[in-house]
């Protein structure tokens, strides 16, 4: 398998700018309300996207997707708001070598989730991992 079609290769990327994400986010939202500057990011998101989908012709009729698609990414597009609000809040309020790692507790949440509503079933050793992960957090949130 080729580096651009392996997952891990993604995966790694996405971790690398979300670190970034952490960081730049920390610097940026000093002396700025964190609401306002998650709508600045979404803007910019909005922006770069576009001229991604745009540049590489992968633009479809959106009108084309089911019902349950667009209930589908709606909620996922509720979930991201609501979570950016929170983060941005978070990092305002709080350092962001401590709410990075907490906010990443939603890699435990996604297994659960995953295992429950679609069925898959992690490895004794990848459930370690999700247990080690979920031990950090809390080391890192109790006092």
């Amino acid at each position: 398998m080729t580096t651009l079609n392996n997952w891990f290769f993604w995966a790694i990327l996405s971790a690398v700018f979300a670190a970034c994400t952490a960081i730049f986010a920390k610097i940026g939202i000093r002396g700025v309300d964190s609401d306002f500057a998650t709508l600045m990011r979404t803007v910019i998101i909005l922006f770069i996207l576009s001229g991604f989908i745009w540049l590489t012709d992968k633009w479809s009729n959106p009108f084309t997707l089911s019902g349950k698609t667009w209930l589908f990414l709606g909620l996922s597009g509720l979930a991201t708001g609501a979570s950016w609000l929170c983060y941005f809040r978070a990092l305002q309020m709080g350092d962001a070598s401590k709410v990075a790692p907490v906010d990443k507790f939603s890699l435990v949440l996604v297994a659960l989730f995953a295992f429950a509503f679609l069925g898959e079933r992690p490895s004794i050793r990848e459930w370690l991992g999700i247990a080690l992960v979920a031990c950090g957090v809390l080391v890192l949130a109790i006092k």
